[in-house]
């Protein structure tokens, strides 16, 4: 069943989350018991993530080094089936743009269909940490709206291969990313909107958002949204902080602002121990606030880790 289906069959908010696929020989069962007590709270989709590949130089010996690129969390086709047939559930794989050429990301989603998985976030992924702003495959696609195209015309049967005569439709439900405190790129809000926008239009059925710790972002978001006549679903993406050092590194990487009142209760922790636990509760609050608005569901990012995760739903669902 499509997300978008899940949202409109539930009566209530719908629980969800995202995991990482392992990182290259490591086996699954780690993952496994990580998602095996989330089960409790009945999620109807997992989102699993892709990861693009990185660079590393190797001496050759000769005061030469070799380039060459590693993918350090390979598999998520794969995950996505063995969390299908391990737990009886839907699965939405992440679609990236970088390190990815069109052929590979047709040969992916050819997989996906014929595994019965028909829900995908689509998205333009981050530069690698050896490079200073994003830098496409040079056979593939610059921005997640181009990517997601490519999607919509494998669901209208439009292959690469232009000779191909009768080619079988997929039927992908597209997500796609929305930033209630704009996409760090974008020159304005307004023009951030505008391309979402232009998603939803061109086939976009739902939008999950950037990680925000305070709500008030989201209302605003979707309220801007609505106004603009983005009227798909639009899915709370929320983290709990479970570290002293997150207090900055989320800032950071993500390019959001903490609210005053949760800085003041983390600067009080005098450990990481103590951060957790405000970082769980702040998440609980925010929660029932987004489920007393009418979110149509909470998705969490697990980072890897179920037990905060857990301890949210418990308080939640």
């Amino acid at each position: 069943m499509k997300v978008t289906e899940h949202i409109a069959n539930a009566k209530n908010t719908v629980f969800s989350f995202e995991i990482l696929p392992p990182l290259k020989g490591q086996n699954i069962k780690a993952l496994f018991e990580n998602i095996e007590p989330l089960m409790e709270f009945k999620p109807p989709f997992i989102d699993v993530t892709y990861h693009r590949e990185e660079y590393i130089y190797r001496d050759k010996g000769n005061g030469l080094l070799e380039k060459r690129t590693t993918r350090k969390r390979p598999g998520t086709v794969g995950i996505c089936a063995a969390i299908k047939n391990r737990f009886d559930i839907d699965t939405v794989p992440h679609i990236i743009c970088g390190g990815f050429s069109k052929e590979e990301t047709e040969n992916a989603l050819i997989d996906l269909d014929f595994l019965g998985i028909d829900s995908v976030l689509v998205l333009r992924g981050d530069p690698i940490k050896s490079e200073n702003k994003f830098v496409p495959d040079p056979n593939g696609h610059a921005y997640a709206i181009d990517l997601m195209e490519q999607v919509v015309d494998m669901n209208n049967g439009r292959y690469i291969d232009e000779e191909l005569q009768s080619a079988t439709p997929t039927d992908f439900c597209i997500g796609v990313a929305g930033y209630p405190e704009k996409h760090f790129e974008a020159p304005s809000m307004k023009s951030d909107l505008k391309i979402l926008k232009q998603k939803v239009e061109r086939g976009a059925e739902y939008v999950v958002t950037q990680m925000f710790f305070d709500n008030q972002k989201y209302f605003d978001f979707v309220k801007l949204c609505r106004a603009e006549g983005i009227d798909v679903p639009i899915i709370p993406g929320l983290k709990p902080i479970t570290s002293l050092k997150q207090m900055s590194a989320l800032p950071r990487t993500f390019f959001l602002d903490l609210p005053d009142a949760l800085v003041d209760e983390l600067e009080k922790c005098k450990d990481n121990a103590a951060a957790k636990e405000v970082g769980i509760e702040w998440c609980i609050q925010q929660s029932k606030e987004l489920i007393e608005f009418g979110a149509p569901c909470l998705h969490y990012y697990s980072m890897g880790k179920s037990d905060p995760i857990y301890r949210i739903a418990e308080g939640i669902f």
